[in-house]
């Protein structure tokens, strides 16, 4: 038996939103001159990252003798109801035996909901969060949350990341800034389509507990970060959206990468991580031993990254063609 929670829920949205996937406050080379320990989908395969040649976003194909699964990436973060030309995804929904979604809900098991509540009682203790910063900050921090519309008691924590996740949230409601779409609207075309959908979801439930365990330091450099993002608005992320939008790769991955950074910061996220990228390429293999085509969503980050799906898919014997090759 389980319980299960929608991506949109408050406590949840702060501890992982469904993308863990692509956004920077400041603007960096979309792949730094050196890994970064605390973010795993940092460096990109760069002879992946190719503009795409057909109209609309860019696709990637995985193909295995008779079989083929035509890949969207897709952004973690975009304006909702964002529109895109979808005359190719129409062509390839038309016949697709299945449609691969990356997990949006999220179900916590009976056992964990217990221990998840707990910790949420924990995290929501010693507030308001701007009790807890020096005068310049809480000037910055009280300017950021009354342009979200949002009182002081509702940051009732002193956990420097519990706050900095939840401020990245409103920042995001309030920006009309989201990660479900496009994979929201897949969903509700390929039910319309009666294509076969399979979306996995996860127990995050010691996720949820560990924010109390990441480092003071490494929560304040997240809250840090997010604060300025807010300050800094929505641009970035629209521009990375029109790109997107337009099978510019590399110009959608300039997305802001703040609140995907912070959660790497929570002990075991990246080796949860690690899982959902392990079981999106183990989907797309099974889905490679049916003849015929199928469609996968992943987010563009962990599907471009050294070690990410596509990565796992060629060293597993895949070929793997670029969007420019589509």
């Amino acid at each position: 038996m389980s319980l299960r929670y929608g991506a949109g829920r408050p406590l949840l949205a702060l501890v992982l939103a469904a993308a863990l996937a692509a956004p920077a406050v400041a603007q960096v080379p979309i792949t730094p001159a050196r890994p970064d320990p605390n973010d795993p989908d940092a460096v990109l395969v760069e002879e992946l990252v190719v503009t795409g040649r057909l109209p609309g976003p860019a696709w990637w194909t995985v193909s295995d003798g008779a079989a083929t699964v035509y890949v969207l990436g897709a952004p973690s973060l975009a304006p909702k109801h964002m529109e895109w030309d979808r005359a190719v995804f129409d062509r390839r929904l038309a016949g697709a035996n299945l449609v691969i979604l990356p997990f949006q809900d999220v179900k916590v098991t009976v056992t964990g909901a217990f221990g998840a509540a707990f910790n949420f009682l924990r995290l929501r203790g010693g507030g308001p969060f701007e009790a807890t910063l020096d005068p310049a900050a809480k000037a910055r921090f009280v300017a950021a949350r009354e342009r979200l519309g949002q009182p002081a008691d509702h940051y009732p924590t002193r956990n420097p990341l519990a706050a900095g996740l939840r401020l990245a949230t409103d920042y995001r409601e309030r920006t009309a800034l989201t990660n479900s779409d496009p994979t929201k609207l897949i969903k509700l075309l390929a039910g319309r389509a009666k294509v076969p959908i399979s979306q996995k979801s996860y127990d995050i439930g010691p996720l949820m507990g560990a924010v109390l365990r990441t480092p003071q330091a490494a929560g304040r450099a997240c809250f840090d970060e997010v604060l300025a993002q807010v300050e800094a608005g929505p641009g970035v992320t629209q521009a990375a959206a029109r790109a997107w939008a337009q099978g510019d790769v590399r110009g959608a991955l300039g997305n802001e990468r703040t609140y995907e950074r912070c959660i790497a910061l929570v002990p075991g996220a990246q080796t949860f991580e690690a899982r959902v990228k392990a079981d999106q390429v183990a989907e797309i293999e099974k889905a490679l031993k049916a003849p015929g085509h199928a469609i996968a969503v992943v987010p563009l980050r962990p599907l471009l990254a050294q070690g990410g799906v596509l990565d796992q898919l060629r060293a597993k014997g895949f070929t793997v063609k670029t969007p420019g090759e589509a």
